[in-house]
């Protein structure tokens, strides 16, 4: 019995073995790696200094907040907070946070969320999107303008993971605010050691799908996986490739070349009308305005007849129709097309009365008028666009300006230093309301560049932004936006952005064209 046992047991352990060796060997999984035409240098990877689209594009990959974008409509969805309560006033809000770390391990709590957040909003900070947070959460504002210090910001740490946040009033667009990466959890504790420093590669620790893996100013930017992020199993791409391109041909060629799999914005405007043609085409309205920035603290343009005639001596539908050519919408308003929001008339295309407040400005012809120049970042698309606009006011008006470009990086900085006396600038909305559009012009927003300045303008935002949804509010907002830009012609509002991007869709899942143009990358997939 025991030799028949024992025999047995070797047959069988020979059987193993022969099944082991005989075993398939697992394919390695492949690497999925997404390639995005980014459009410029990030000038900065801190979400409390970032203040622009491209760098934005990168820092959702990396950081997450409380909420984030829903991928097909824009509007707040479960971050690091995987739920919340709103008081029976709409003004206090509960977060309750997901058990979630950084990618070192370090726990993030509530303490991190009020941690960030006064990091942000302290004026040492210098964060140009500071006033943002300041819109919706009481007493940032003070604190942020050196008013009141931190204890005057109305957020706690109520437990370990229970954040809660009072609100200067029922403000309508939290939800769809909170996403912004000025709203960002930061990684204190990494900030504390390495200063400045935090943001460079092998520093930096991220608590979004993604982290840090390289970054080369001007040649390449590159996130991976983040393994401890708390939805990585859903996360399907594993590397994110950013190229800086600024150069819109370039950019087109190395898309059309396959070297990248999502060109963002800005196509040349004579390939406009073959790229109509091709699947991979993406165009559709945007949440967003192209317009001309005046500087206001300096001669001419702190008179507003000046302005009011640069504003209406050019057809901006013959500029879209005839030099942009992407469809966008021509525009005297700065708040875009909106549900339940109609904004009032500007100043139209009138070259009589344009010459009419020019002479009225002292400068009658044209005559005496000064060399001016108008500021646009690198794009073949902008240059033409000013070149239009150049020819319109000498033709129209007798007047000659100069253009000149510079890279984006540049044209922002000189844009704070009110170093520019026409400045080319866009805004996409950072949440679905038209409040998005007006606050930043406020006396005191950080990205208020040209130092526009109306007491009653800033009453009335300041007013509607802690009044519900309404009628009564919608009223508020569009005299705040009349004065701008009808009475003062703060800016000269241009046209409407539609929403152009290249991607293959038949190709590339989870990609979606939506209102502000925020694609976060942890729902791209490839099909």
């Amino acid at each position: 019995m025991k030799k028949i046992l024992m025999t047995l047991v070797v047959l069988l352990l020979l059987l193993s073995i022969v099944f082991i060796g005989c075993k398939k060997k697992e394919e390695p999984k492949e690497e999925v790696v997404f390639y995005i035409i980014n459009g410029a240098e990030p000038p900065s990877l801190d979400p409390s200094l970032s203040e622009d689209t491209t760098s934005h594009n990168i820092l959702i990959a990396l950081f997450e907040g409380l909420l984030i974008y829903d991928p097909k409509t824009n509007d707040g969805i479960p971050g690091v907070a995987e739920s919340f309560d709103i008081s029976a006033d709409g003004t206090v809000y509960t977060f309750h946070l997901r058990k979630s770390t950084w990618s070192d391990g370090v726990a993030i709590t509530a303490k991190t969320v009020v941690d960030s957040w006064l990091r942000t909003l302290n004026p040492d900070t210098a964060s140009p999107y500071a006033w943002l947070m300041g819109m919706a959460v009481e007493g940032a504002d003070a604190y942020n303008s050196g008013d009141a210090g931190p204890e005057a910001v109305k957020i706690r740490a109520v437990d370990d993971y229970t954040f809660e946040a009072t609100m200067v009033g029922p403000v309508p667009y939290v939800t769809s605010m909170l996403p912004h990466t000025v709203f960002a959890i930061l990684p204190m504790h990494v900030i504390e050691k390495y200063g400045e420093e935090w943001i460079l590669p092998g520093n930096m620790v991220c608590n979004g799908a993604y982290i840090l893996d390289e970054w080369k100013p001007q040649e390449v930017l590159t996130v991976v996986k983040n393994p401890k992020y708390w939805d990585a199993d859903k996360v399907s791409i594993d590397k994110i490739v950013y190229d800086p391109s600024d150069d819109n041909t370039t950019r087109l060629n190395m898309y059309l070349a396959g070297e990248g799999d999502w060109l963002n914005g800005g196509l040349p405007p004579d390939q406009l009308d073959a790229m109509k043609l091709r699947d991979d085409y993406q165009n559709v309205p945007l949440l967003g305005t192209y317009f001309y920035e005046f500087n206001h603290i300096e001669p001419p343009f702190n008179d507003m007849r000046l302005r009011k005639a640069l504003a209406m001596a050019f057809d901006k539908q013959v500029l879209v129709d005839r030099v942009s050519r992407g469809g966008q919408i021509a525009t005297d308003a700065m708040v875009p097309p909106m549900k339940g929001y109609a904004s009032p008339e500007g100043n139209h295309y009138n070259v009589e009365a344009a010459k009419k407040l020019l002479a009225e400005a002292g400068f009658p012809g044209g005559q005496g008028f000064p060399k001016i120049t108008i500021l646009y970042n690198t794009s073949e698309g902008h240059k033409k666009i000013a070149e239009y606009i150049q020819q319109q006011w000498e033709e129209n008006l007798g007047i000659q300006m100069e253009i000149e470009n510079a890279e984006w990086k540049t044209v922002l900085a000189r844009g704070k230093k009110q170093d520019f006396q026409v400045l080319r600038m866009g805004w996409v909305g950072d949440y679905l309301d038209p409040n998005t559009f007006l606050e930043l012009f406020q006396t005191d927003a950080g990205q208020n560049y040209g130092k526009y300045s109306n007491t009653e303008f800033d009453a009335l935002i300041q007013k509607a932004a802690r009044m519900p949804a309404g009628a009564e509010r919608t009223a508020m907002l569009k005299k705040a936006e009349e004065i701008f830009v009808k009475q003062d012609q703060g800016v000269i509002p241009i046209y409407h952005y539609t929403n152009i991007n290249m991607i293959d869709l038949n190709k590339w899942g989870g990609w979606y064209n939506t209102p502000t143009d925020w694609h976060h990358p942890k729902f791209i997939y490839k099909k």
